[in-house]
């Protein structure tokens, strides 16, 4: 079991095991359990925050994320716009690397690249800019302190129940009764217009992570009174937590982390605005050969 902080470069070849565990491709989310799994890291050290005052996001998630930017820039690695990341046939032919050739072919790359960048390419073109990156990612920060810092637990229970209707349920209701178990609201998911399924929700605006014990007292609450239960929260949950999520012989709770809510925001545009941003660059070349 591995109970000391793994370094980023030392996720690299974990984290190629994990996709290929995985066929090849997953989520960010997959790819964590998959490694948490793979190398049983020690509940003490996932759980561990990267900053709680500025993000939910786990210490081996942060290092997990500069890991695979670090194997997508050396080609291992390719992701989709919908987050989905996939080994690259350089990947499938050669299934490890050496981290610190990794380390260092990229950094002298990024080096070269920032000397060169204000150089005129020869053709115009729209820049694009790799969104996936940790230094990236600061609206998530922004996002994170207001949802718990600065909006009320009524504001945050108003939000949840706006985003379960754009994303399809009916006749959601926040109860947010006292000593009700921990649940807050509740819902009919809609499925393609034919089934339906009675859900009960819980959101928690939470710095930290949930426990499995958490994940218990809300399966006891909603037992024999919904179909699922779904757990939503501005942190993230243990491994154990999501073990117990999915129990086998137990009530089914769906489990949405901080990182999914803010991507869910940003789809519906909920408080968020995504814009594209036009580079023009002037191509000397075609006016001189007028």
């Amino acid at each position: 079991m591995t109970k000391q902080m793994p370094t980023f470069d030392s996720l690299m070849n974990p984290l190629l095991d994990a996709l290929f565990a995985l066929g090849g491709s997953g989520s960010v989310d997959e790819i964590y359990e998959k490694v948490l799994e793979q190398e049983n890291i020690d509940e003490s050290i996932s759980s561990i925050p990267h900053n709680p005052d500025k993000s939910n996001q786990t210490e081996v998630a942060y290092r997990l994320a500069w890991a695979r930017t670090y194997l997508k820039k050396y080609g291992y690695l390719e992701n989709s716009s919908r987050g989905v990341w996939s080994l690259t046939l350089l990947a499938k032919e050669d299934k490890h690397v050496e981290p610190h050739v990794v380390v260092k072919e990229v950094r002298e790359a990024d080096k070269a690249e920032s000397k060169n960048k204000n150089k005129k390419t020869k053709n115009g073109q729209i820049e694009l800019i790799d969104t996936d990156t940790p230094e990236a990612q600061d609206w998530r920060e922004e996002l994170y302190l207001l949802l718990t810092k600065e909006i009320t637990p009524d504001a945050f229970e108003r939000l949840t129940q706006r985003l379960l209707r754009e994303s399809g349920f009916v006749q959601v209701e926040v109860t947010g009764r006292t000593g009700d178990g921990g649940i807050d609201g509740k819902g009919i998911a809609k499925i393609h217009g034919f089934m339906s399924f009675h859900v009960i929700f819980q959101c928690k605006k939470h710095q930290g992570s949930i426990s499995a014990s958490d994940i218990r007292d809300f399966r006891g609450a909603m037992v024999g009174r919904a179909d699922k239960g779904l757990f939503i929260t501005t942190g993230t949950f243990t491994p154990a937590a999501i073990k117990e999520a999915t129990r086998d012989g137990a009530p089914p709770i769906d489990l949405v982390d901080g990182d999914q809510l803010a991507d869910k925001l940003k789809e519906f545009q909920l408080g968020l605005k995504t814009e594209m941003i036009e580079k023009v660059t002037l191509d000397k070349n075609w006016f001189k050969s007028l």
